[in-house]
C-alpha cells in the first residue's frame, strides 16, 4: 500500500523541488537568450524559487510537510494566474506572441501552473482521504 501519493512516479515533494528548478532555469534562459534586461523576463524565478525551496523544506520537515506545501501551491496559483495574462494577448491586435519570449513565458505558466495545481489538489485529496 502507498503511503505517499505519486504522479509519474514523482511525490509532490519532489515535483515541486522540480518544478521549482524548471521555472528558475527556464527565466534564467529565456532571459539570456532573448537579451532581455527586463525585470520581468525573471518572473518565472521568483515564482518557482519560493516552490522549490518549500518543496526542499518539505523533505527536510516532514512533520511540516502540511504548511510548506500549501505554501508552495499557493505559488503555483499565482504562476497559473499570471499565466492567464497569455489569454489577453490573444486579444491584442498584436497577438500573444507579439514578444516572443514573454509570450512563451506566460503560456509556459498558464499551462504548467495549472498542472501543479491539479496534481497539488489531487495529493491533498488523497491525503484527506487517508
Amino acid at each position: 500500500m502507498n503511503n505517499q501519493f505519486t504522479f509519474l512516479g514523482q511525490t509532490v515533494t519532489d515535483l515541486s523541488i522540480k518544478y521549482g528548478w524548471f521555472l528558475i532555469v527556464w527565466a534564467v534562459a529565456v532571459s539570456f537568450i532573448s537579451a532581455s534586461d527586463s525585470f520581468t523576463s525573471y518572473i518565472p524565478a521568483f515564482i518557482g524559487l519560493p516552490i522549490m525551496v518549500c518543496g526542499y523544506l518539505s523533505r527536510s520537515y516532514p512533520e511540516k510537510s502540511k504548511i510548506w506545501m500549501h505554501i508552495a501551491i499557493l505559488f503555483g496559483l499565482i504562476a497559473f494566474l499570471g499565466g492567464l495574462d497569455f489569454l489577453r494577448g490573444l486579444l491584442s491586435d498584436e497577438g500573444a506572441f507579439a514578444n516572443l519570449a514573454a509570450g512563451l513565458s506566460k503560456l509556459l505558466l498558464l499551462v504548467s501552473g495549472g498542472i501543479y495545481l491539479f496534481v497539488c489538489i489531487k495529493s491533498f485529496i488523497w491525503a484527506r482521504k487517508k
